[in-house]
């Protein structure tokens, strides 16, 4: 399961098939990680920097985080993609395919000014939770995504 987490700030991604539960994120921010809690991560509930230092310490690579840029994410599901806006301006986009298996994400691009700030993985992010919350199954042909799935 994938996982996108978002405040002003920035970006938490967690994968959950990575986690091996060793609780430093707990311990490094009680406040923002509570395993009794669904969703068991509120950005809402401590400073970034004590959120940025407890994924730091995360010994399994299961949460990582990156500064969100005032770039928004959101699904166009009635396009079948992810799109990325700063302010109004469209900015990248992430496209899948309906087929009789399930989504298969076939591209995913930022503009060149934009590359490098995590855009592309946000992107992918979105749509695997699209997927995971209509119970599809996803799959990749876009290198990009298919990298980001398996990491």
């Amino acid at each position: 399961m994938h996982r996108l987490y978002e405040n002003d700030d920035i970006v938490v991604f967690w994968n959950s098939e990575k986690c091996f539960h060793a609780k430093r994120c707990v311990h490094g921010s009680p406040g923002c990680f509570d395993p009794k809690r669904k969703p068991w991560i509120d950005l809402k509930q401590a400073e970034t920097k004590e959120i940025w230092q407890a994924i730091s310490e995360c010994p399994s690579g299961a949460l990582s985080c990156l500064y969100r840029h005032e770039i928004d994410v959101k699904m166009d599901a009635d396009n079948c993609r992810s799109v990325a806006f700063d302010g109004d301006k469209e900015i990248g986009e992430c496209n899948y395919r309906v087929n009789e298996e399930g989504w298969n994400i076939y591209h995913t691009g930022v503009q060149d000014d934009y590359k490098g700030k995590g855009i592309a993985k946000r992107l992918v992010y979105k749509i695997l939770e699209e997927a995971e919350r209509n119970c599809v199954e996803i799959s990749a042909t876009c290198s990009y995504a298919k990298k980001v799935i398996e990491s």
